[in-house]
């Protein structure tokens, strides 16, 4: 009896190579569709599928192959019992399953593309024979991937038959096949779901979508957060906002994991803007961040802000970049810059530094949320990131000072750059610009102190120039913000001694009644926000 191979491709590449090649082998050929059309015309033996079931395709071909004469053929393990029930029921084993499903993701990508369009190119037959074929890859060889037609073929030409090491490589690659395909769906049902139905998001529609695994591989890094940890960048599927995950690279040299990580920190951070603002990264944090009329002048005092920790980092724009400003940043080594897009004139300043990586992202308005995912050994935390924001009108001023109108823009542009800093979190801020900024200590003052400190000594654009004074330039006047509660009073009593005279923090502590009152005492203004913003 013949060998039975079973085709139903969607990617025609070296499909009629491939079934020529198991007709010589001895293998009878049984097709569907394009994929029988295409190897017939080619003159290669093939049956058509309705041959075999007995059964005319119906429903506009929703039903073809999900027939017991398919699925008995590729489930059938080859054991006595399972071969006579085959026999029993003229039920002919398939051998190789050759199958790749619709272009769901391109389809759905299509400009104008309808709902129900997307919906007939649900592939149903060709999932169902993949899965299967893959369960019973002790028995069944099922290739999802042209590339491996030739070597499938040289390993039934040399030993005549596929080994058992190979059929299991290519059940792994067949469910991997169908699991990336359900991420498409689910991703793009997700999207109607959002536009259609906010109740169901308002569910938790989009977590448990999220964890269904809606992610594809885009490229291995170079390495981890260290040469000895191998690593890969994946790309949430069906996201097509701007984002990291979605920059486009203009130039300079292959992104590291470090470059990405540091990437996404700095978009999302500029991204809080409508004024025009720069932020400068290192390891995460922000070193400089400003916003000022034009976003050669936000440059400026970004860098000036710490030029020490800029050199070597990794900076934001919220505008597209010109020449003026793209002058000032190959000023110093940077390791890359993100934006949403580039003129000319800056481009070919910008191209002058070889290894500067160039990332475009587009109009940075209108992006979908996205998630938060962390790694933990044996699983994984997963949430919604954090778009918290606090409006004007819902500030509190728990203090007998008011803060100035200065000092209110000051304290809210400190509060959108406190939540993009590490745990604990402190900012100092002075006329659009993060002065001082203390990430990441195991308790708050420690971050206090290294913020104040480096804010006392800060030189602001051309105020370092014209200045006489350190006061004119340092803390003296500037505001604090922090990512959570003071749990003591001692953050208040040092800011004093730095000469802040805002403060902005979410309140809620046991002991806020302290840290009112060593305000009132030291002529503090405090504002609330009632909204926290971690960052671990």
């Amino acid at each position: 009896m013949k060998r039975r191979a079973l085709i139903s491709v969607s990617d025609k590449s070296g499909v009629v190579e491939f079934a020529k090649a198991l007709v010589d082998l001895g293998f009878e050929v049984v097709s569907t569709g394009g994929t029988f059309r295409t190897i017939k015309e080619a003159g290669v033996e093939v049956k058509y599928v309705t041959e075999i079931t007995g059964f005319p395709e119906i429903l506009d071909g929703r039903v073809k192959t999900l027939h017991p004469k398919v699925h008995g053929g590729i489930l059938a393990r080859r054991t006595p019992d399972h071969l006579q029930q085959l026999s029993d029921n003229d039920i002919t084993p398939i051998d190789v399953v050759a199958v790749n499903l619709y272009p769901f993701r391109e389809t759905v990508a299509k400009e104008g593309v309808t709902f129900e369009e997307a919906i007939e190119n649900i592939d149903i037959g060709g999932p169902a024979m993949v899965r299967a074929s893959a369960k019973n890859h002790g028995a069944v060889t099922i290739v999802v991937n042209p590339e491996r037609y030739a070597a499938i073929v040289a390993e039934l030409q040399e030993k005549g038959e596929v080994s058992d090491s190979t059929r299991r490589l290519l059940a792994l690659e067949a469910f991997a096949h169908t699991a990336e395909y359900d991420s498409a769906i689910a991703s793009y049902l997700k999207g109607q779901c959002e536009e259609k139905d906010q109740a169901a998001e308002e569910s938790d529609c989009g977590l448990q979508i999220f964890t269904a695994g809606t992610v594809e591989k885009v490229q291995d890094l170079r390495y981890g957060e260290n040469p000895h940890q191998k690593a890969a960048f994946y790309r949430e599927v069906g996201y097509a906002g701007a984002g990291a995950g979605t920059a486009k690279q203009l130039w300079g040299k292959e992104l590291s994991f470090n470059n990405l990580l540091d990437l996404n920190a700095a978009l999302e951070l500029v991204r809080e803007f409508e004024e025009p603002a720069v932020t400068i990264i290192k390891h995460n944090n922000p070193c400089g961040t400003a916003i000022a009329a034009t976003l050669e002048e936000a440059y400026v005092k970004a860098f000036d802000a710490d030029p020490v920790s800029a050199f070597g980092g990794i900076t934001a724009c919220n505008r597209p970049v010109n020449g003026a400003t793209a002058t000032e940043l190959v000023k110093t080594f940077m390791e890359a810059v993100i934006a949403p897009a580039y003129d000319d004139e800056a481009l070919e300043i910008l191209k002058t530094k070889k290894n500067l990586r160039i990332m475009e992202v587009g109009a940075l308005e209108g992006a979908a949320p996205s998630y938060d995912l962390k790694k933990i050994r044996g699983g994984f935390l997963l949430q919604e990131g954090d778009y918290g924001q606090v409006k004007e009108e819902e500030l509190k001023v728990v203090t007998e000072r008011t803060p100035s109108d200065v000092e209110l823009r000051d304290l809210q542009f400190a509060w959108k750059v406190v939540k993009h800093v590490k745990s604990n979190a402190i900012v100092v801020a002075k006329d659009g610009v993060a002065i001082g900024v203390g990430a990441g200590q195991m308790n708050r003052v420690g971050s206090a102190h290294i913020a104040l400190e480096q804010a006392r000594g800060t030189a602001i654009g051309t105020e370092k120039e014209a200045a006489a004074d350190v006061g004119a330039w340092s803390s003296q006047g500037a505001v604090l913000a922090s990512d959570a509660f003071f749990p003591f009073k001692d953050t208040v009593e040092m800011a004093a001694k730095y000469g802040i005279k805002a403060i902005i923090q979410p309140g809620g502590s046991m002991r806020d009644d302290e840290s009112i009152e060593a305000c009132n005492r030291l002529g503090i203004s405090m504002v609330f926000t009632s909204m926290r913003h971690f960052k671990h």
